[in-house]
């Protein structure tokens, strides 16, 4: 007798290769040393947040035995956090924004389960482009929406906007897209987002109810060679960006995110009321106190990104030495280069890991045949890795 549900039960067995490959990181750690495993596995921002946040959290040290100083907020968040996180997006997104036009939540897992409890009817569908981040999935299954996805363009990973048309049913209710994309590092271009716009608005006209488009940006950020991130809050009504702080101010922990709504919106007053409610009936009850604090303190600021740009040249001179297919990142700190062979399962476990170098299968995220690998790590575990990359290929 299973104490648990059989949708967690598959959850459980099924599980993530992004935890399975970080979980075999740790074993081989214990076993070989912390320095004889070179671990891509694990999108986990090592470089320390800016100044700005230590000055926020001294700040906010000083205040802190102040009554109601850690005590609860709005759901939505604090009215001086939204509005500033307000006035930063409009210069950001290049569209006027008002604190009233977002909510502040716990990180940006969190907003897209909050926005899905709020839009999605039982049976609602949710597109996605593959290779997907593996999560989005189970944010749509937790609240009786259908996730399915639909294929990116070969070799590139732009948007296939044919498959995507083509996948549209009356039941489609948003679309989700990730640009930096993790994981393949593109970087959708403006005219290809304001293709996607026109569709939808088509798709929307004829099902007689908005599908949302959803950008989850959290590594905007980090673009490349003057690589630039359209925003899609100007070019569509039923826009919706979700974000956080993770990734930028190396904020993982702290989990502080936001869901923004496109001011061009009709009804955007009762989605938000929903968000808020959402927030608080899923059991997230309101951000994080500290959070918004140290976002507040740290708005205009980042990590170095040039550490990331040095990483990413170094993670493409040792995959290019020792002879591996890949497309060089836009943005991001993710590779995707081909698995030797085809079969990225048996590449991953059977090649690379005896060489003691992790990485994730793209079957992972629905793009077999692929491998990813997270360069957020240190210069001298990149270039650890090269004769490991160079072994396993030839073996």
């Amino acid at each position: 007798m299973s104490l648990i549900s059989a949708q967690m039960k598959e959850q459980i067995e099924g599980g993530s290769w992004i935890r399975r490959m970080f979980d075999a990181g740790i074993q081989l750690k214990r076993q070989y040393g912390e320095d004889a495993v070179c671990d891509f596995s694990l999108g986990n921002p090592d470089l320390p947040p800016p100044a700005s946040v230590a000055k926020g959290l001294r700040d906010l040290a000083e205040h802190a035995g102040e009554p109601f100083s850690m005590g609860y907020t709005p759901n939505g968040g604090s009215e001086w956090a939204r509005n500033s996180l307000a006035a930063y997006l409009s210069k950001e997104q290049g569209i006027e924004i008002k604190g009233q036009d977002l909510v502040l939540c716990c990180g940006a897992a969190a907003g897209l389960n909050v926005f899905f409890r709020s839009v999605l009817e039982p049976g609602d569908q949710v597109l996605s482009f593959r290779p997907y981040f593996v999560e989005y999935g189970s944010y749509v299954r937790n609240h009786g929406g259908v996730f399915d996805t639909v294929p990116s363009k070969p070799d590139t990973f732009q948007l296939d906007l044919d498959a995507l048309e083509a996948a549209i049913t009356q039941k489609t209710r948003a679309i989700i897209i990730n640009s930096p994309n993790n994981p393949t590092g593109v970087i959708y271009t403006l005219e290809e987002v304001k293709a996607l716009a026109a569709l939808l608005e088509k798709a929307s006209r004829k099902n007689g109810r908005p599908i949302f488009l959803i950008a989850d940006e959290p590594y905007r950020f980090l673009a490349f060679d003057g690589a630039k991130v359209p925003s899609v809050l100007p070019l569509y009504d039923y826009a919706v960006l979700v974000s956080s702080f993770s990734k930028n101010l190396s904020l993982p922990g702290e989990r502080v995110g936001y869901v923004a709504l496109s001011p061009r919106m009709e009804g955007r007053a009762e989605l938000i009321a929903a968000l808020c409610v959402a927030n608080r009936i899923l059991g997230f009850v309101n951000p994080p106190i500290v959070g918004q604090h140290l976002m507040a303190a740290a708005l205009g600021t980042q990590v170095d990104a040039s550490v990331y740009a040095r990483r990413r040249a170094l993670m493409a001179d040792v995959l290019k030495d020792a002879g591996y297919e890949f497309q060089m990142p836009a943005g991001a700190f993710y590779f995707f280069p081909k698995a030797p062979g085809g079969d990225d399962l048996r590449f991953v476990n059977e090649k690379l890991m005896p060489q003691l170098v992790l990485a994730v299968p793209g079957t992972g995220f629905g793009g077999p045949g692929h491998f990813r690998l997270a360069f957020c790590v240190s210069e001298d575990v990149i270039e650890r890795s090269r004769e490991g990359f160079k072994k396993a290929l030839r073996s």
